[in-house]
């Protein structure tokens, strides 16, 4: 009986972790909806062809449904107009346009409007893993693009750049050289916010289906807490976008679009990194 009960209790635990699996979820996100959402165009910056669903894809498809309506799906000028900016075709390999064409059909399947797109190809901004790029080259690249689109809010890499990349960490420092001198050259237009995705160590970056069940732990046992007046607000405060499980197969649809670089090491990636499960957020701003 007790062999049973053990048994019984196993698969439990099992379907309970699935069902937990399941479905995406959300914490600290209203600044990115704070405002009218008719009014919000978010630009995710990349650096390279296949960053987009590598690094960011849990952060695409929830801000795709961050406005719900009572009376049907979000009508697509009623939602938050998300962008997408790669400065480089990731020519390393000498195969620039075939990663152009993989880059269109992957935002594709994330959902990314053809007229919301925009990648770059000029001699100063090339993939290049042993060199970083000059942000105020970056910083020009942005300059029109933001004014031309209203964007208010730019999503891209932090310092570390999560693979450590010397591209991927110069994005943050181009933004924030664009923003620093926005307000004297744009008077009347808001300057955009900078959002960076935060960068964790080895050991927390490739756990798998373990990142979002742990996500969502921290983040049902942080509203808890405060609800039970234990904290006065949710414990980290970043803005989280965990995947549920058909999110999860979106990202992968989108990365197998990227033909070309799916060698064995990332397939593995793609089964283990947190970022295909797990985005959170960390506002920055320039220092006075």
């Amino acid at each position: 009986m007790a062999t049973l009960a053990r048994i019984a209790c196993f698969f439990v635990l099992i379907a309970f972790l699935a069902r937990s699996l399941q479905e995406p979820l959300r914490e600290n996100v209203s600044g990115f909806v704070g405002r009218n959402a008719a009014e919000v165009n978010i630009l995710l910056l990349t650096a390279h062809p296949d960053d987009e669903c590598m690094f960011f894809s849990p952060t695409i498809l929830a801000i795709r449904h961050l406005v719900e309506y009572p009376n049907g799906p979000p009508m697509l000028n009623r939602e938050p107009r998300l962008h997408s900016m790669c400065l480089s075709v990731g020519n390393a390999d000498g195969l620039g346009d075939v990663r152009r064409n993989e880059l269109s059909t992957s935002l594709e399947v994330l959902g990314i409007l053809k007229d919301r797109r925009r990648l770059v190809d000029i001699p100063e901004l090339q993939d290049d893993i042993s060199s970083s790029w000059d942000e105020s080259v970056i910083a020009q690249v942005l300059e029109p693009y933001v004014i031309q689109n209203n964007i208010t809010d730019i999503m891209t890499f932090d310092s570390r750049g999560i693979s450590d990349h010397p591209n991927h960490k110069s994005l943050p420092r181009g933004v924030l050289h664009l923003i620093s001198t926005f307000q004297q050259k744009h008077p009347n237009t808001p300057t955009p916010r900078l959002f960076t995705l935060l960068s964790h160590t080895l050991a927390d970056k490739y756990i798998g289906p373990l990142a979002p069940l742990l996500a969502k732990f921290d983040i049902l046992a942080g509203g808890l807490l405060q609800r039970y007046g234990f904290v006065s607000q949710s414990t980290s405060g970043l803005p989280v976008f965990v995947a549920g499980v058909h999110e999860y197969r979106q990202a992968f649809g989108a990365m197998m679009q990227h033909k070309s670089q799916l060698v064995w090491f990332r397939w593995l990636y793609m089964l283990f990194s947190r970022y295909m499960w797990v985005n959170e957020w960390v506002e920055l701003v320039p220092p006075s």
